[in-house]
């Protein structure tokens, strides 16, 4: 089974989706299932996960409708607030779906020491309570605060989303490559292949300019733990779904056919339980 296990949905809105500015218009409109699924037919996709681009219960309802209309939409990584002392209802409320697989929190865009809140720390706690798993989006900056997060919650199945936005298009690497090291000694953490082509050039970039974050991704983590993802339609910045997919592929041709079909779908099917 091959696997999209990070993609996004929205219907525009330039006030909630402030974060789109001037540089990124190309993507300042809507992104819905009819867009996605020729391009997940054209590149041999089975289904993909759907996550959270708004921080709101608004857009994991959203989502959880688009996922419950459309077969091939395998799962929802939503969005609560984990910090909230009613969380256990909200999580019990979601969780009534089984589409519901995962929460995400954009850390990238909060304050140094957000992770390791007692507040934030007890939210995470609960979600093992769930079945539910945890997207970790974040910068290089971060990943020592989130080393000390998943120390914190051994139990709990993470994901690094877009391997934590390395410097690609300034080929930094160094720091980067000891911190994901260390993260992915703790065998509870998973890391997506995804978000690199926006990180890099957008006009320029090529595709050995990844190797180096990857061959490191595929060192630290293994074929066992890493899973494919376009971050479709923000990948749309640099480059085309079909690029995307090439990227990993062209990467992942020397490994033995059963780790790439891990990597390109079957890990994903796993870490979610699709």
């Amino acid at each position: 089974m091959r696997i999209d296990s990070h993609q996004h949905f929205w219907q525009f809105d330039p006030v909630r989706d402030a974060w789109i500015d001037s540089s990124m218009q190309k993507i300042a409109t809507d992104f819905l299932p009819k867009d996605l699924k020729p391009l997940l037919e054209q590149n041999q996709m089975d289904g993909c996960v759907a996550v959270q681009a708004d921080q709101s219960e608004v857009e994991t309802q959203f989502l959880l409708d688009l996922a419950e209309q459309n077969s091939f939409v395998k799962g929802v990584v939503g969005w609560v607030d984990l910090r909230d002392d009613k969380l256990s209802d909200r999580l019990e409320f979601f969780s009534k779906n089984p589409l519901f697989k995962g929460v995400r929190h954009v850390v990238q865009a909060e304050k140094e020491g957000f992770m390791l809140q007692d507040s934030f720390l007890r939210g995470i706690r609960q979600l093992k309570d769930f079945n539910l798993t945890y997207d970790i989006l974040i910068y290089p900056h971060q990943l020592e605060e989130a080393i000390v997060m998943v120390e914190k919650n051994p139990d709990q199945p993470f994901v690094l989303d877009h391997l934590a936005k390395p410097y690609i298009k300034d080929q930094k690497i160094e720091e980067w490559a000891s911190h994901i090291k260390k993260l992915a000694k703790h065998k509870n953490v998973y890391c997506k292949l995804s978000g690199m082509i926006t990180e890099a050039d957008w006009n320029h970039w090529q595709a050995k300019d990844f190797d180096n974050y990857l061959s490191e991704a595929l060192e630290a983590f293994g074929p066992d733990r890493l899973m494919y993802g376009s971050d479709w339609p923000v990948c749309l910045l640099a480059g085309s779904y079909q690029h995307v997919v090439k990227i990993i592929e062209l990467f992942l041709k020397e490994l033995k056919p059963i780790d790439q079909n891990k990597i390109m779908g079957e890990n994903a099917r796993n870490f979610y339980k699709l």
